[in-house]
């Protein structure tokens, strides 16, 4: 009796049998040595069918592009459904205009796809509700590619990921590689902010990248899923579709539920799309805050509905490393600040040289990270190694992580989506409260000081100094580890 290989893609097992009954189905006994070159040619043959989701809020400066860029690809989806959904401006005319049937050859293969524009009015579910429409209109499809409003795609991003996931059946999802195009981009605070954004991006795709291309978070901007997968999750979490709204980031939640299915979570080292920067403070905190109060309602168990919290996840390694090197940025910029201040104050300030380790091997980081870009430019280089710009950068990212914690413990009820979507349209001044409190924080402390006597202060000094060395060393032996290790060719 002869054991058959399952072969994922049959729809019914009828199927299956005919196909083995024409040798269309590969054997167990017909894998041998000289059988593997025609099993893998006949998994190269296999046809996959790709559903583009695209959820749409408020997106008429961007649709146009992004719609360009799929119909473009080297692999066309074979439908793409753009999901617009509590939107007053002029997204659904503009995205109409690619409504229909579009066909492509590339090297003698014809693509055809369908475009379908779903106008669903108000949404109290947001972006969760739109994505989830979308794979209710994708059922029958091998795979679901979400691509975010905002995001295009390099014009081989669908093909790369497609054939990765196609050959691996254990990859539940596959992110795309993230990055911005700043060709676009004017203004100087724009270019400063979009800088520091790239840097960001490229160190994060290189902790999963080198990490066996483990990736913690399927972003929405552009990442592939596998249909089966999806629905394991749906079985195994008792769900009616696959994005959940309980979590203010619904992608890392997903990420995790897909990984507890026993299916891996994987960053492509090829496929790689451009998603839409935030190009000014107000909101680029919107954002921030958003993703960082998320992950850490991820982290800390039972906090949102039937969110029971996983601190202990996989995915959420990269995440608590994260947090806890963000606590110690923190600590060692106000501490050294601080104790300068003071030495000063009683002139008791003596420069070592020492302290310039720290900021050189920061630099070094920062430049290789620069460096690892696929487009780097002059902007990137200067970026690094001028120090100034990604000192500054970090201290805007440390306000983001300040107000993320706070509305945690002080447990806020806040909508996170709607604040960001109102910063996006430049309401709110949320993002100048981190500079208010640091402010206020630097006054009082100083304040407390100049009260204390001569005998106290050197006290403080004589302890303080010592910790912040220690601290710091510390840090340093981290950026150092990260600035040798090997990154395998890899290119962000």
């Amino acid at each position: 009796m002869t054991t058959d290989l399952v072969v994922p893609g049959l729809r019914r097992s009828t199927d299956r049998v005919q196909l083995v009954a024409r040798g269309a189905v590969p054997t167990v006994t017909s894998l041998l040595p000289d059988s593997l070159a025609q099993a893998q040619a006949y998994q190269a043959q296999r046809t996959a069918t790709i559903s583009c989701i695209i959820p749409a809020y408020n997106e008429q400066d961007t649709i146009a592009a992004v719609l360009t860029s799929l119909l473009a690809q080297t692999r066309l989806p074979d439908q793409i459904h753009v999901i617009v959904n509590n939107t007053d401006d002029d997204t659904i005319e503009i995205a109409r205009g690619f409504e229909g049937p579009h066909e492509r050859t590339v090297k003698g293969h014809v693509f055809r796809t369908v475009v379908h524009v779903h106008d669903i009015g108000v949404n109290p579910d947001k972006k969760v509700g739109a994505l989830n429409i979308g794979y209710h209109l994708s059922r029958g499809s091998d795979y679901i590619l979400g691509v975010d409003g905002d995001t295009t795609l390099d014009r081989r991003c669908v093909e790369w990921l497609e054939n990765e996931m196609v050959t691996d059946p254990r990859i539940g999802g596959l992110s795309a590689i993230y990055t911005f195009d700043k060709s676009i981009v004017k203004g100087m605070l724009a270019r400063f902010l979009v800088a520091g954004q790239r840097a960001q991006f490229a160190g994060f795709n290189m902790d999963n990248l080198v990490r066996g291309r483990n990736m913690a978070v399927l972003g929405g901007q552009c990442s592939l899923f596998s249909v089966r997968a999806l629905e394991t999750v749906m079985y195994r979490n008792h769900q009616t579709a696959p994005w959940v709204r309980d979590s203010e980031v619904e992608d890392s939640k997903l990420s995790l539920q897909i990984k507890d299915a026993g299916f891996s979570t994987k960053i492509s080292a090829r496929a790689r799309a451009f998603v839409g920067p935030m190009l000014d403070l107000r909101a680029l905190h919107g954002q921030q805050v958003k993703w960082n109060f998320g992950g850490i309602d991820l982290m800390w168990p039972g906090q949102r509905g039937d969110n029971k919290g996983q601190p202990m996840h996989p995915n959420l390694r990269l995440r608590w490393y994260e947090n806890i090197s963000m606590v110690f940025n923190i600590a060692t910029r106000m501490a050294f600040l601080l104790l300068l201040a003071a030495a000063l104050s009683i002139d008791a300030f003596v420069f070592n040289p020492v302290w310039l380790i720290p900021p050189a091997v920061a630099m070094l980081l920062n430049a290789r990270i620069a460096a690892s870009m696929h487009d780097t430019s002059a902007s990137d280089l200067l970026y690094a190694v001028l120090i100034a710009p990604a000192e500054l950068y970090m201290w805007i990212r440390m306000g983001h992580f300040v107000s993320a914690w706070v509305q945690f413990f002080a447990r806020v009820e806040k909508d996170n989506w709607a604040a960001q979507a109102a910063a996006e349209r430049g309401r709110g001044s949320a993002y100048v409260f981190p500079a208010i409190c640091a402010l206020a924080t630097f006054l009082v402390l100083i304040f407390a000081w100049s009260q204390q006597s001569v005998q106290i202060q050197s006290a403080i000094l004589s302890i303080g100094w010592p910790v912040l060395y220690l601290i710091t060393v510390i840090q340093t032996l981290f950026m150092l580890k990260k600035l040798v290790r090997r990154q395998r060719g890899f290119r962000v």
